[in-house]
């Protein structure tokens, strides 16, 4: 006699906290200014939304930080530091600011009246823990802390970093004060960029995307189609969820590519496999973001060939996620 039981019978695969979960979201995507959303507790949150801003309403950050930045889409105050004094060689190719060596910081104004400070911090290893330790006095967090190149000389990381408050000001006065603890040069006045030997439209057509020349390199930009959530704050398309592509020229229609994917976890091994496929090395998997919804993690990723073959190589991956081309 068989004294094995029999179970109830298997629930379906879709539970009822996720059915709940995307309930919750609906808000979210029809654009409701509040948009309520689950606690872990069970109570209902108020997600803020963005305001638009103007270039005038950043004058104090700008003075904090000691240099001018863009305003992007109405929305987001962005602020470059190339780091133009480092010398960095990796596979031997001379890595320019362009490529990966660019300090880039970005504020968003809200609804409550708050500001958002978001970016990630290009530094040597001999800054690091400086840095680290200023903007903690500062009252700005880190999120991650990690490498965006594989071999290297010297040895380069990039420390993300998460600040909100009041007061705009005192936000950019504690970067600032972190900036100056590097060795980051003075702001220069901006260049054209110069002609690139690339073949730009063959990039286009095999990304599928429209991209730029800006600072040396060929820039093409994904951002995810979801609306991202962080600290509660409904985050503005793009920020902190692009998928970057960076093309160095290196002669005779060759580059250096040099970026990163936005992905949820469920598109991560898709995109691992066919970079491989492609010959695309892999140089890091984490998180950018610590409370970031949905869950994104991102891959950087390095490789030397014909530029349009390198973008065709990465076509694939770009394919295996939820992303559109931004437009500039």
């Amino acid at each position: 006699m068989n004294s094995k039981q029999e179970g109830p019978p298997a629930r379906p695969a879709t539970s009822r906290r996720r059915l709940l979960a995307a309930a919750a979201l609906a808000p979210v995507l029809a654009g409701t200014d509040a948009t309520a959303a689950p606690r872990p507790s069970g109570k209902i949150r108020e997600l803020v939304k963005p305001v638009r801003t103007t270039e005038a309403d950043w004058t104090g950050v700008a003075d904090a930080l000691g240099r001018g930045g863009d305003l992007k889409h109405g929305t987001v105050y962005h602020t470059a530091f190339p780091r133009g004094d480092l010398h960095v060689v990796s596979y031997a190719v001379t890595v320019t600011p362009g490529l990966a060596l660019g300090t880039h910081v970005a504020f968003v104004r809200y609804a409550d009246g708050s500001t958002m400070l978001m970016g990630d911090l290009v530094v040597t290893e001999d800054e690091v823990q400086r840095v680290t330790e200023t903007l903690q006095a500062h009252g700005i967090g880190q999120s991650a802390i990690h490498k965006h190149l594989l071999a290297q000389s010297p040895d380069i990381w990039w420390t993300h970093v998460h600040g909100h408050g009041r007061d705009p000001v005192s936000l950019a006065r504690g970067l600032r004060a972190a900036l100056d603890r590097t060795g980051t040069p003075p702001a220069t006045p901006p260049v054209p960029s110069p002609p690139l030997d690339l073949d730009s439209a063959g990039i286009d057509a095999a990304l599928g995307v429209r991209g730029y020349s800006q600072d040396c390199v060929y820039k093409c930009v994904f951002a995810r189609r979801e609306t991202i959530i962080d600290h509660g704050m409904v985050l503005p398309p793009g920020l902190g969820a692009t998928s970057a592509f960076n093309f160095q020229p290196v002669g005779s229609g060759r580059a250096a590519v040099n970026g990163d994917f936005a992905m949820v976890a469920e598109e991560v091994q898709d995109v691992i496999k066919a970079l491989r496929h492609g010959g695309i090395s892999i140089v890091d998997l984490h998180n950018h973001s610590l409370t970031d919804e949905p869950r994104l993690f991102f891959i950087h990723f390095w490789a030397v060939g014909d530029a349009v073959e390198l973008a065709r190589a990465l076509h694939p991956a770009v394919a295996a996620t939820n992303v559109a081309p931004t437009v500039r």
